[in-house]
């Protein structure tokens, strides 16, 4: 039997969801530059399925990575952790 790889998780805010059963989730990270040392953020979009259509603009949302779905995305979208006031 085989063994499954674990799948990549990540926590994101929804920048778009003007699209059906897909939202664009942006996820920022503060690295540090190697020669200066300052802290830069780096941001990484991921376009994830939304098969309910309830995120909006703003949300925290973790998305989970999957099979292809079409060719821009292969993630979707597990949970909601929090709404946007």
């Amino acid at each position: 039997m085989e063994t499954r790889n674990l799948r990549k998780e990540r926590i994101g805010v929804v920048t778009n969801n003007k699209m059906e059963k897909s939202v664009v989730v942006s996820e920022v990270k503060r690295v540090k530059h190697p020669m200066y040392g300052k802290f830069v953020l780096k941001t990484k979009k991921y376009v994830a399925h939304d098969e309910k259509n309830d995120c909006n603009i703003g949300d925290t949302v973790k998305i989970m990575e999957t099979r292809p779905i079409s060719k821009s995305k292969c993630w979707r979208m597990v949970e909601v952790i929090e709404r946007a006031k």
